[in-house]
């Protein structure tokens, strides 16, 4: 089996790899992350759907784990022996807020860039790219984990009880993964156009 590459944030794997972090909560990784945040201004709102992107992506390559008790607030998770087909790959500053919001406030009242038009970064199509293959395998990983379900609950109808919540919730995340599909690519033909 061909090894999958895995971008993954340096900061957050230096955190799981802690003492007592084998069991934790969006809640405690979030604060814990936020914490080394010095000198950013951002939303921590934005700082917990960042850490719950990146434990959904862990849970779906197996290096994470639901607590067997599941809570709708304050979920517990359980990381896991990394797994051997994953070939993990560490980034650095994974965490991108929105500019507005990591600028540093200025002291003035008026701000210099007001009349400059704002230009795209120049590594914003590398951007997109790079996040636009993220979730094609994410897509195509959870289409398949669908149909996976879809046959098993063909082939043994028994189960429908047991994993058609599963199965619900992997075609629900399959459709949510083609709109953020379809929205990249669309992002990506308007950049080229007005090249």
């Amino acid at each position: 089996m061909k090894s999958a590459s895995f971008l993954f944030d340096r900061r957050l794997y230096e955190l799981l790899q802690e003492g007592g972090r084998a069991r934790f909560t969006i809640s405690e990784l979030r604060d814990a992350y936020a914490k080394h945040l010095a000198g950013r201004t951002f939303r921590i709102g934005d700082v917990r759907r960042y850490v719950y992107e990146q434990v959904r992506r862990m849970v779906r390559m197996g290096w994470v784990v639901l607590d067997e008790e599941r809570r709708s607030r304050g979920q517990v998770y359980h990381l896991q022996p990394m797994p051997a087909r994953m070939q993990l790959e560490l980034i650095d500053n994974g965490f991108d807020c929105p500019r507005t919001v990591c600028q540093p406030e200025q002291e003035s009242g008026v701000s210099e860039v007001e009349a400059v038009p704002i230009q795209p970064p120049v590594d914003a199509d590398q951007h997109l790219e790079a996040l636009h293959k993220e979730i094609r395998l994410d897509f195509l990983s959870s289409m398949g984990e669908a149909e996976r379900f879809k046959l098993l609950l063909e082939d043994m109808p028994h189960l429908r009880g047991k994993v058609d919540g599963e199965y619900m919730e992997a075609r629900d995340r399959s459709s949510r993964l083609l709109g953020h599909l379809r929205a990249i690519e669309k992002t990506l033909k308007t950049l080229a156009a007005n090249q």
